[in-house]
């Protein structure tokens, strides 16, 4: 088996590669000839007090690692591959109160409550709604004379407004989520200039903003998924603590990722004109889910080994911590035809962009499908003619697959 041609330090996780692009090229190189490898990296770099990572490739091998709580866990290290070297073991620790960072039972126990508030019939009750926001955030946008950013203009709107009607925060309390949402992910892109400090102070004051919702419904319950989740603890609902953490997890992993979903989507349209126009006339159901194949939000997250156990060939020691690279899985040849080429009427399509299975697969999957349907339904209608007008920026993050800013105009 030839070695993988990677230079010298290459490192997935480098801010400053996803910051640049999605490095595909090197992740064929690994999936062909090395699908799970050590990558070193200089002591404490990722706020781990250890020497680097195995990154784990290939479709076949993500969705094992993702399937074996028992052996790869998320609780020990989190599921975040990557802080900086800033961040102390109490504040990696800390983070095991999300479900994003919890096993089974524990993750069991709390994912049975919070999944009462994305059944099928609660989220068929958002959606005549979500038409009409997503109907009227196109038509904002269309009204710009000239050149506008779809980020902000277009696609940060639906993600923030779903979520917001979930768990139904009030229409002028919504920017303070987005608000707390974006500097909470945004501590590597020094353009945004979020210390490590105002980060943590974002997610308590969402925490404590969250508590305060619940603590209302407790005294007060009314008819909606708070009072759902925590109005009686003895019957297996929520604490307050524990929904203010479920609310934080809400605020990145429903509104950041599909955000970025909806903005790479719509740059892969713009920059395959074929297939905007195949969109337009057929309105394919498949095409939210290559959408998120194609952008893949979450690069990476992590787990870390229970116990010494083997893995594509190679032995993996008890504490050692295991990236698995969706975007990779993604672009395996192994399980997609043509894995490079955007095609909105692929079928089937067993991507992970939501996860590669098992208890973390992602919980609000069917509402971030409903989104990216409405929201490109919409732009195909009212801003058929949408063009770029300049390169997506794009942030700067060890993990996330992100969009700051696009400029396009509906001329």
């Amino acid at each position: 088996m030839p070695c993988p041609a990677l230079p010298d330090g290459f490192d997935f996780t480098d801010p400053d590669l996803l910051h640049h692009r999605v490095p595909l090229p090197e992740f064929a190189e690994l999936r062909a000839a090395e699908p799970v490898r050590w990558i070193p990296q200089p002591a404490n770099i990722a706020g781990f007090q250890d020497e680097g990572y195995w990154a784990v490739t290939r479709h076949a091998d993500v969705r094992y690692v993702s399937t074996h709580p028992e052996i790869f866990s998320s609780t020990l290290n989190t599921a975040i591959i990557r802080f900086n070297e800033h961040m102390n073991r109490d504040s990696i620790d800390a983070q095991r109160l999300i479900l994003l960072n919890m096993d089974p039972p524990e993750h069991t126990r709390v994912r049975q409550i919070v999944q009462r508030g994305f059944t099928p019939r609660a989220i068929r009750a958002l959606e005549d709604r979500l038409r009409d926001r997503a109907q009227a955030i196109v038509a904002g946008a269309r009204a710009h004379s000239g050149p506008f950013d779809f980020v902000t203009e277009v696609a940060c709107e639906l993600p923030l407004q779903a979520i917001a009607e979930l768990i139904g925060i009030p229409q002028d309390d919504r920017v303070k989520i987005f608000e707390w949402s974006n500097k909470m992910i945004a501590y590597d892109d020094p353009e945004y200039a979020i210390t490590e400090q105002v980060g943590a102070e974002s997610a308590a004051e969402l925490i404590a903003y969250a508590m305060g919702m619940a603590a209302e419904r407790k005294q007060c319950p009314a008819h909606d998924i708070v009072s759902t989740l925590v109005a009686a603890e003895d019957e297996g609902n929520l604490n307050s603590d524990e929904f203010g953490f479920f609310v934080l997890m809400l605020s990145v992993a429903g509104n950041e990722t599909t955000r970025n979903a909806i903005t790479h989507g719509m740059h892969a349209f713009l920059t395959h004109p074929e297939q905007w126009e195949l969109y337009k006339r057929e309105r394919p159901s498949t095409a939210a889910e290559e959408i998120v194949r194609w952008a893949t939000p979450v690069n990476a997250f992590q787990r870390t080994a229970t116990q010494d156990t083997e893995l594509g060939g190679k032995l993996i020691r008890k504490g050692d911590r295991v990236g698995i690279f969706y975007a990779s899985a993604n672009h395996d040849p192994e399980v997609f035809e043509n894995p490079d080429v955007f095609d909105v009427m692929r079928d089937p399509n067993p991507h992970l962009g939501f996860g590669g299975g098992g208890p973390h697969y992602c919980l609000g999957k069917s509402l971030a499908v409903l989104e990216i349907d409405l929201i490109f339904n919409a732009i195909a209608d009212a801003m058929p003619n949408l063009t770029l007008t300049g390169d997506p920026r794009r942030l700067r993050s060890a993990w996330i697959n992100g969009v700051k800013e696009l400029r396009v105009t509906a001329s």
